[in-house]
């Protein structure tokens, strides 16, 4: 299975914020998504960084309230790993497992095109799974 095909299930909407947003606005913007991450973007349209709740819990940890008015590009992780549409998901699997992350941007010609969580993973390797068993249940029972 590919990464285009678990965008094809899930959508390639991504939701973004820019390196100035404020923690606060970030803080909103998650809950307003229900999600955990966002793909920062810098202004050219490429992917800057990725901030997740984690970041944010962490570094309120380390400095307090006035965390909640600085800026996304303070906290964001920079070192942002991404895949192509045309990874495969068990190459994801294992980037994901080594590099200890859960959100991975998606991008195709340089340019942000979805984004894969590790539950996203999760849900390919179980349906390829129950296909995998309907198609041996077949075999058995016709052969």
């Amino acid at each position: 299975m590919r990464i285009s095909d678990v965008l094809r299930t899930k959508g390639s909407t991504v939701a973004t914020v820019e390196p100035g947003t404020t923690v606060t606005e970030l803080l909103a913007a998650l809950a307003e998504h229900n999600i955990g991450a966002m793909v920062v973007l810098a202004a050219d349209g490429t992917v800057a960084g990725i901030v997740s709740e984690r970041d944010v819990v962490r570094r309120l940890n380390d400095q307090g309230a006035t965390l909640l008015d600085r800026s996304v590009a303070d906290i964001m992780t920079t070192e942002v790993f991404t895949c192509d549409r045309d990874d495969s998901v068990d190459s994801l699997t294992v980037l994901m497992t080594e590099r200890r992350i859960r959100h991975v941007p998606v991008v195709g010609d340089g340019r942000l095109i979805g984004i894969v969580s590790i539950g996203d993973v999760v849900k390919s390797r179980i349906k390829k799974l129950e296909e995998d068993q309907q198609q041996l249940e077949a075999y058995i029972t016709q052969g």
